[in-house]
């Protein structure tokens, strides 16, 4: 008993050492450095950390990461290496609002002694000085030395970026403010209206979380920073759950009895053509699932927006998942038939390893 006692005591001197640390994390404010249109934001690599999860957290692809950096991408990152991510048309915003899936992260310039709010928006895309005000609650066009300003706004994926954890709301933007931006899209076409794909969609490539939108809701996508939605933070449309009819508690997990795609699953097999698939299956960290068993993969053989049924040979647990995009290329994938949301594992019951699989699904 005493020495339960000790080892109890040390976890909790622990964890109130720890804590001041992991809140000050959540309240970091995240600079912008540069000067446009090469602007960026830092990132210390962290352990198993490589260019295909940093481009998550930024939602930006690795593809433009590696060369900004003058890498090569195929030599992989070192613990500790500092690097610069391109705030490019994926990821960065100053003028309209993120797409839906997305939330956007305040991003912050210190102003310098003798700094004006005109010099502080020819520095960042010319932003207009009273989108500044709004944004940072100026009344006046004075700031002092030492303030922290909002210079714009980091669009990330809301299931796939732990830095959606310090979104913020952005204000309206001002009817006569334009931004000129320098940020240019790698994709070139006129503005049309569109549909928004409402799932997540992986940056593991510059041009493929286009494609992948395209080839789930049907239309071509005009360039990515015109794209026009309703604002995705002030008018969230949440699909819930009726309770005792898709979840219940069970030990305290929440069991979606397979998730919600479950019944798009059910729709696509009744048009028959059912391929099944064995092999090894690995995990993504990833937000949803937990609150909503919306359950999310990587697949190879399938197209973007098919339901898979994931079958875990251990447990004889199942649950359906809908495919974001490919896996990628990477040396840690290789073997791998599927990969999937920790929260799907979570229901078959596995832990943060791989496992054998067995899959069905409609080509």
């Amino acid at each position: 008993m005493h020495r339960i006692n000790n080892q109890h005591m040390k976890f909790l001197l622990i964890t109130l050492f720890c804590l001041p640390l992991l809140v000050k994390a959540q309240n970091k404010l995240i600079l912008v450095e540069g000067e446009s249109p090469n602007l960026f934001v830092s990132h210390k690599v962290a352990p198993k950390e490589n260019y295909y999860s940093i481009g998550r957290i930024y939602n930006v692809s690795p593809k433009e990461v590696a060369p900004f950096n003058n890498l090569v991408l195929e030599n992989g990152l070192s613990l500790g290496q500092k690097l610069k991510i391109p705030l490019v048309a994926s990821n960065f915003l100053q003028v309209g609002n993120a797409l839906e899936g997305e939330v956007v992260v305040p991003l912050y310039h210190i102003v310098k002694e003798k700094e004006s709010l005109y010099k502080i928006s020819t520095h960042y895309n010319k932003v207009p000085i009273e989108a500044l005000k709004k944004w940072n609650n100026l009344k006046v066009n004075g700031v002092a030395n030492g303030t922290k300003l909002i210079v714009g706004y980091l669009k990330v994926k809301k299931e796939l970026s732990p830095l959606s954890n310090l979104a913020k709301v952005k204000p309206a933007d001002i009817e006569t403010g334009k931004v000129e931006s320098n940020v240019v899209s790698k994709v070139e076409a006129p503005v049309k209206p569109v549909v928004v794909a409402k799932e997540p969609v992986l940056t593991s490539d510059p041009v493929k979380p286009l494609e992948a939108v395209k080839k789930t809701v049907g239309v071509n996508l005009p360039v990515a920073e015109k794209i026009k939605t309703e604002p995705i933070i002030a008018k969230v449309v949440k699909e819930s759950v009726p309770i005792n009819q898709a979840q219940k508690e069970v030990g305290g997990v929440k069991d979606f009895k397979g998730g919600l795609f479950k019944s798009d699953y059910d729709e696509q097999v009744r048009k028959g053509g059912l391929t099944l698939e064995k092999g090894e299956a690995g995990l993504f960290k990833s937000n949803s699932g937990w609150e909503d068993g919306k359950y999310y993969c990587l697949h190879n053989s399938s197209s973007p927006g098919t339901i898979i049924k994931i079958t875990s040979n251990l447990t004889g647990i199942s649950v359906y998942a809908k495919v974001l995009d490919l896996i990628p290329d990477i040396k840690q994938n290789s073997g791998l038939l599927i990969i999937i949301s920790n929260a799907a594992a979570q229901e078959l019951g596995m832990g943060d390893g791989k496992f054998d699989c067995t899959l069905n699904y409609i080509k």
